[in-house]
């Protein structure tokens, strides 16, 4: 055993086997890790969306409020305590019940969705890094690159990123703990004098100001496609696929305890509501002085506070890609488990690096995250009804299950049965893609339970 395991790297990733007691981590790697995360570039693009889509200020602040702890108690109840019992990677454990060719499948998806928000999250920091270059920004009319000069910036940032993330698990938490700290601070005095630039004092004058900017940017209109449940499922299941979809199972592996899941509150209250919140009024500023109601971080924050905030929006982006990319590099490598986990997490950041450069990745980001979640968090169901009803909470004896066919096909019935039925909501019925994540997630776990109603044996 190591003289100290929180800060000693493992000598492996355990990607497919149960992670030893002496590689379990402290609570501050997770609390670090996941302020880091969520207080991250994301917030920079989601805040001013929920803006532009005319939310109100009242479903917005209680929304959030909601939704936010929806989403802490899931990571709490659902996924960490399965994550400490288990103590397998999401890829190996769904592998051990779907069978190695359909969570082939599933691990490509996984990964490729992880890789396509990542690729967002390098737009974003592009969009810092080049202010000083002089670098002409993207338009949220804008779907392809718009200048060399982007390219460039993007390529760069992503190849940073790429290669911390390939690093490792203890790579990310420990860049996420040294930058979480002023990320988070940076962030309330961007809330604090935007505030102050809009002559805010109050409540009403808030409210006055706010549906000013949605009026400007709707150009003279308020409507809304947002009320206050629409909010409020958006921030529960905007992390779908970690939370009920399971895919932290990857990181809370490595947690001594499940209540090391509260770590997640950090995430949710300091990135999912205070930084929305101040990124919003970041747009309102932008608004007010340029009559600009593009949602373009790196001006947005150097707008509100200089260079501080350019570095915010850099950082920001790269502690949510980094473990996005951990994440997809671990999927493909289920694929490929032979291959190298450095080499496949750095392909991983390569595939996430060209998409950064598509700045339609980041404005469609409401829509995107809404729709990863739907097929990604049902097969989350699976785990967790199996772990509780078929394993009965037993490490020992699912550490020897193994499914005997390549293609579980009641897993697969159950996993897409319900995703394509919320893919025809989705496309023809134009029902927004957050609302559709619990369903399917129930769903799921009640097909499978149906179509597996036995306990399960050692040598199923």
């Amino acid at each position: 055993m190591p003289e100290n395991p929180v800060s000693t790297p493992p000598k492996s990733e355990y990607e497919r086997e149960r992670v030893p007691d002496s590689e379990l981590k402290g609570a501050n790697k997770f609390w670090g890790m996941y302020a880091g995360e969520h207080a991250a570039g994301t917030e920079f693009m989601i805040g001013p969306l929920f803006l532009l889509n005319g939310v109100s200020l009242q479903n917005i602040v209680f929304g959030l409020l909601l939704g936010n702890l929806l989403a802490v108690l899931s990571w709490r109840y659902l996924c960490a305590p399965i994550a400490t019992g288990a103590r397998y990677t999401l890829y190996y454990h769904l592998e051990k019940l779907a069978g190695d060719k359909l969570v082939k499948i599933f691990n490509l998806a996984n990964g490729v969705l992880f890789c396509f928000l990542a690729g967002a999250m390098i737009t974003v920091s592009a969009t810092a890094v080049g202010i000083p270059f002089d670098m002409t920004m993207p338009s949220i009319q804008d779907m392809y690159p718009t200048s060399a000069s982007f390219i460039i910036i993007a390529l760069a940032v992503g190849l940073v990123i790429s290669i911390v993330a390939s690093l490792g698990y203890d790579a990310v938490a420990k860049f996420a703990n040294v930058a979480s700290p002023w990320m988070v601070l940076v962030f309330l005095a961007c809330g604090i004098v935007a505030l102050r630039e809009l002559g805010i004092s109050d409540w009403s004058g808030l409210n006055k100001v706010w549906t000013e900017s949605i009026t400007f940017a709707q150009e003279g209109k308020t409507e809304t496609t947002m009320g206050f449940w629409s909010v409020t499922f958006f921030a529960w299941f905007c992390n779908a696929a970690m939370h009920v979809g399971m895919a932290d199972l990857s990181v809370f592996r490595f947690a001594k305890k499940p209540s090391y899941g509260w770590a997640t509150s950090a995430g949710m209250y300091v990135g999912h509501y205070m930084a929305w919140i101040s990124a919003a009024l970041m747009l309102a500023v932008q608004i007010k002085l340029s009559q600009n109601a593009d949602p373009v971080a790196g001006p947005m924050a150097n707008n509100v506070a200089g260079l501080a905030g350019i570095l915010c929006v850099i950082v920001a982006g790269w502690t949510t890609a980094n473990p996005t990319i951990y994440r997809a590099g671990l999927a493909f490598q289920a694929i490929v488990p032979k291959a190298s986990r450095f080499k496949v997490t750095f392909a991983a950041g390569l595939i996430a690096t060209l998409a950064g450069l598509f700045p339609a990745f980041a404005w469609k980001l409401l829509g995107f995250v809404g729709l990863y979640g739907t097929i990604l968090a049902p097969m989350g169901a699976v785990i967790f009804f199996d772990w509780h009803f078929r394993q009965k909470r037993n490490a020992e004896r699912f550490a020897t299950y193994q499914n005997s066919s390549p293609i579980n096909v009641s897993v697969m019935i159950s996993w897409l049965a319900p995703v394509l039925a919320a893919f025809y909501f989705i496309q023809f019925k134009h029902i927004p893609a957050h609302f559709f994540p619990l369903p399917c997630w129930l769903a799921c776990g009640l097909l499978y339970l149906a179509m597996n109603r036995r306990p399960a044996t050692t040598n199923a």
